[in-house]
């Protein structure tokens, strides 16, 4: 089977203008999130005792299944030699993933955290008449509750954050790296060449003036134009955040890979 890689970590930290740069290498597939941790998810509950026939199901036989789910998935149209998969899911998944392949590596996207709920509070305020899937198309929110919901546990930020740091402190960290954002977009080049030494691939010059993604159909479906948009030229973009002090405060101290301290595992932080 071909290399299998994953992108994941916390929403709006880069992983789509990851995989922007990765698809310009022409032996690389990498997209925006996709279906196949859902189907991962859906095939082990499945296959769990809560199937009356699991116990005719071996540990074999599970791991041949997903990995056939993979190859499947992945059929002869993909002609790409290296797979890149994305999902926030994908971190908390981190043990399966080993398990199916002992040689996967798992980019991890990171960004301080207020910026991250402030990004998807932009994102909700440049599109007022169009209420967003994020918030279940609900439109009686403020930027508190929106907030909140964004960080709780079950929340697209909370969920993709606890599952960041049961990867970053677990067992197999070490095929783990996380990439900020910060990095991604003010030494592009920097960025890129860690990528391609950690995962063990030669080095290929990316063209950083002319990135290329389209997902706006998909965007408009879930009432957020621009949920993936990246700029044709990768800038970073000094901005002031659109959240009341308190809410942005919140998060500031939220960035633990920052602390050197705290990384036992000796887990590359780019």
């Amino acid at each position: 089977m071909r290399p299998m890689h994953f992108i994941s970590g916390l929403p709006r930290s880069g992983s789509t203008l990851l995989a922007a740069l990765l698809r310009q290498n022409p032996r690389f597939y990498a997209n925006m999130s996709g279906p196949l941790s859902g189907m991962v998810n859906a095939m082990l509950g499945e296959m769990s005792d809560r199937n009356e026939f699991s116990v005719f199901i071996t540990d074999q036989q599970r791991r041949r299944v997903l990995q056939n789910l993979f190859e499947s998935y992945y059929g002869p149209e993909y002609t790409a030699e290296v797979v890149f998969d994305t999902s926030r899911i994908w971190c908390s998944k981190l043990p399966v993933l080993c398990g199916l392949f002992p040689s996967v590596k798992m980019i991890a996207c990171v960004r301080h955290v207020s910026w991250v709920i402030d990004s998807v509070e932009r994102l909700v305020r440049n599109n007022a008449l169009r209420p967003s899937s994020i918030f279940s198309y609900q439109t009686g929110g403020t930027v508190y509750t929106r907030a909140e919901g964004l960080a709780n546990g079950d929340g697209m930020v909370g969920y993709a954050y606890n599952a960041l740091k049961e990867a970053f402190y677990g067992e197999h960290a070490q095929h783990l790296m996380l990439l900020q954002y910060e990095t991604l977009v003010r030494d592009p080049a920097r960025a890129m060449a860690a990528v391609y030494d950690f995962i063990g691939e030669p080095a290929f010059k990316h063209d950083f003036d002319s990135v290329q993604f389209d997902a706006d159909e998909f965007d408009a479906r879930a009432g957020t134009p621009g949920l993936h948009a990246i700029g044709k030229k990768i800038v970073a973009q000094e901005r002031t955040t659109v959240l009341p002090p308190d809410v942005f405060r919140r998060f500031e101290n939220d960035a633990f890979w920052l602390n050197a301290q705290a990384n036992p595992q000796s887990v590359r932080v780019v």
